[in-house]
C-alpha cells in the first residue's frame, strides 16, 4: 500500500489552514508551522464571494461558515459626498446564479472553523521558518531555532513576504500600490439607527473609497477607509491610530461616514502592496500558495477565496498524482496560475476605477454601473460573474 505524503505547511492563516484541511481530508500526513506563539487573529473582517463558498463547501465547511457569517441582500454603491445611490448590486439573488451566496465573516471565525475542522494536524507553533530548500524526493524547511522539517512536500503559505518564495525565487521587494487604509469594528447595537449599516455599502469618491459591511451575525460593523497617499508605507495591520486621521482625511465626505467612525473603539492603518504574479510557484518539491504566489489588492474582494481555492486544487493534484509528486505540483500551478494571475491583475485595474479624480470620468463610471445593475447579463457592477461562478468543486472531478 503506498504511503501518504508527508506535507510541511509554512504559515497558520487561511490558506495555510484550508491546505492542512483540504490535504489532511485527502490522507496526508500534515505538519504546520507558524511563528506566531499561539492561533490566535486580530480582528478584520472578509468578504467571501460565491467561489470561496463552493470552495469551503468542497472542505465540507460551508455550513458552519455560513452559521458565522452574515448575507446580506444588497451591496449599495453611494456617492461620496451626497450619499447618492449609485447602484444596488442585488446580492441576494447569488445563490440561484451562483450556487452559492456572498458572506461577510470576521476573519477570525473563519480561521476558528478550519481550525475546529483539522483532527490529526501537527501543529509546530513559534516556530519561524528561516528557509526552505528542495532536496531529492522532498524538501525541508529550516527553523529559526535550528530545527528542521522535512517533508516529501513543502507548502509555502506564509504571505506577501514570504520566506519560502524568496528561498525558491530570490529577494524581490513588494509593490507599494500608492494608497493607504484604516480599519474599524464597531459594535452593531452602538450604531445610531439612522445610520444605514444593516446590508454591506461602498462609498465612492476623488482618491478614496469607504466600505462598511455587517460580521458575526451582524453583531458587528467591519469599516475599511481606503485612500491614494504615499504619505505613510508601513504594512503592518497592527499599527493603531487615532479616529481624528479618519475624520480630517474624509472631511468633506458624507456625514453619515464622520458620524460612523467613532463608534470604532480602535482604529489600525497600514499601506497596501502587492506582487507581480510570477509564472512558476513551484521548484523541486517546495510550492506556493495564497498570498506567497499572488498577493493581490482587495478590491475584488478575492485573496482569501484564491487561496481556498489553492488549497482545494493542490490537494486534488497530490491525490491524483500520488505516485509522481513532481507532476502533482506542475498540474497545481497549471491550473491555478492563470486564474489566480487575472485576479491580481484584475484588482489592480479595480483600484484605478474605485479612485478616479475627474468628477466626468466618475459621473461616466457611475451611469456604466448603473447600465450594468439594470441592462447587463453581468448584474454584479464590477463584472465579476468569471471570478464568482468557479465551482472548484466541479474544477475537481
Amino acid at each position: 500500500m503506498m504511503r501518504a505524503p508527508r506535507i510541511a505547511i509554512v504559515g497558520a492563516g487561511v490558506g495555510g489552514l484550508a491546505a492542512a484541511l483540504a490535504l489532511e481530508r485527502r490522507g496526508a500526513e500534515i505538519v504546520v508551522c507558524e511563528q506566531s506563539p499561539a492561533l490566535n487573529e486580530i480582528g478584520a473582517g472578509l468578504n467571501l464571494s460565491p467561489n470561496a463558498l463552493m470552495a469551503l463547501r468542497a472542505l465540507g465547511v460551508e455550513e458552519a461558515v455560513i452559521a458565522l457569517g452574515c448575507e446580506s441582500d444588497f451591496l449599495t454603491i453611494r456617492s461620496w459626498r451626497s450619499g447618492r445611490i449609485i447602484s444596488r448590486m442585488r446580492r441576494g439573488a447569488f445563490r440561484q446564479q451562483f450556487g452559492a451566496p456572498q458572506l461577510s465573516v470576521h476573519r477570525a471565525d473563519l480561521l476558528d472553523v478550519l481550525r475546529r475542522a483539522l483532527k490529526a494536524v501537527d501543529f509546530r507553533l513559534g516556530a519561524r521558518c528561516i528557509s526552505v530548500a528542495a532536496r531529492d524526493r522532498g524538501g525541508v524547511a529550516r527553523l529559526a531555532d535550528g530545527g528542521e522539517i522535512e517533508a516529501d512536500i513543502i507548502v509555502g503559505a506564509d504571505g506577501i513576504h514570504s520566506v519560502v518564495r524568496e528561498s525558491l525565487f530570490g529577494p524581490a521587494a513588494p509593490r507599494f500600490t500608492g494608497c493607504i487604509c484604516w480599519r474599524g469594528m464597531a459594535a452593531a447595537s452602538a450604531v445610531p439607527r439612522d445610520i444605514a449599516v444593516a446590508e454591506g455599502a461602498m462609498w465612492m469618491g476623488p482618491h478614496g473609497h469607504v466600505v462598511h459591511y455587517p460580521v458575526r451575525r451582524g453583531e458587528l460593523i467591519n469599516i475599511v477607509a481606503h485612500v491614494d497617499s504615499d504619505s505613510w508605507a508601513e504594512e503592518s495591520w497592527t499599527r493603531e491610530c487615532d479616529v481624528s486621521e479618519l475624520t480630517t482625511t474624509y472631511a468633506g465626505w458624507h456625514p453619515d461616514l464622520l458620524r460612523l467612525y467613532p463608534y470604532s473603539a480602535r482604529w489600525y492603518k497600514w499601506a497596501l502592496y502587492d506582487r507581480d504574479p510570477p509564472e512558476r510557484w513551484s521548484k523541486g518539491r517546495v510550492t506556493l500558495l495564497g498570498d506567497s504566489a499572488h498577493a493581490m489588492l482587495p478590491y475584488l474582494g478575492q485573496g482569501a477565496a484564491m487561496a481556498i481555492e489553492d488549497a482545494c486544487v493542490l490537494s486534488a493534484a497530490i491525490a491524483r498524482y500520488a505516485d509522481d509528486l513532481d507532476e502533482a505540483l506542475l498540474a497545481y500551478e497549471r491550473l491555478r496560475v492563470p486564474r489566480a494571475r487575472a485576479a491580481v491583475l484584475g484588482s489592480r485595474e479595480r483600484a484605478r476605477e474605485n479612485h478616479l479624480a475627474s468628477p466626468w470620468a466618475r459621473l461616466k463610471r457611475d451611469v456604466k454601473f448603473a447600465l450594468r445593475e439594470r441592462f447587463g447579463r453581468d448584474k454584479t457592477v464590477f463584472q465579476t460573474a468569471w471570478l464568482y461562478g468557479y465551482d472548484v468543486g466541479r474544477e475537481l472531478q
